[in-house]
């Protein structure tokens, strides 16, 4: 009587560990260097976003936000400086809350601006003004 077995044996395990191992070596790096990368392009786009919100706040209110009220002005109504006449109900942003960066920061938000009608900024990755690379701000008036 003959034993019939079915699965894989200790060389083939090895050779597809081995290959695993391999292509591991290989992507990995490439897929890790671009986390901050992806994260100041997240971060563009949220910029971007904003920028559209606060385009539909001025078509119904006549005038962006203020400073002092702030991107929360997007997802409730102001209750402080001149009071939206026309604010939409639910707000501007689909999230019901402004976000941060993609860091977990918040943008910061001058209105009026010194480079237009608002500024939105994002201190990069150290959460400080001023920085290189990935700590570097990144303005709404100097994205490209």
């Amino acid at each position: 009587m003959r034993l019939c077995s079915k699965g894989f044996t200790l060389i083939e395990l090895m050779v597809v560990i081995v290959i695993l191992g391999i292509l591991a070596a290989i992507i990995a790096p490439r897929i890790i260097g671009r986390t901050d990368e992806a994260k100041v392009t997240e971060t563009k786009v949220q910029i971007r976003n904003l920028e559209t919100a606060l385009r539909m706040y001025k078509l119904d209110n006549g005038d962006y936000p203020t400073t002092e009220q702030g991107l929360d002005a997007l997802v409730e109504k102001p209750a402080i400086g001149t009071i939206p006449k026309n604010w939409h109900d639910g707000g501007y942003l689909e999230k019901k809350k402004a976000p941060n960066d993609a860091w977990g920061n918040r943008f910061v938000y001058v209105s009026p601006g010194l480079h237009g009608d608002y500024d939105i900024i994002s201190y990069g990755a150290d959460g400080a003004k001023g920085g290189e690379k990935f700590s570097a701000d990144i303005e709404s008036w100097n994205m490209d």
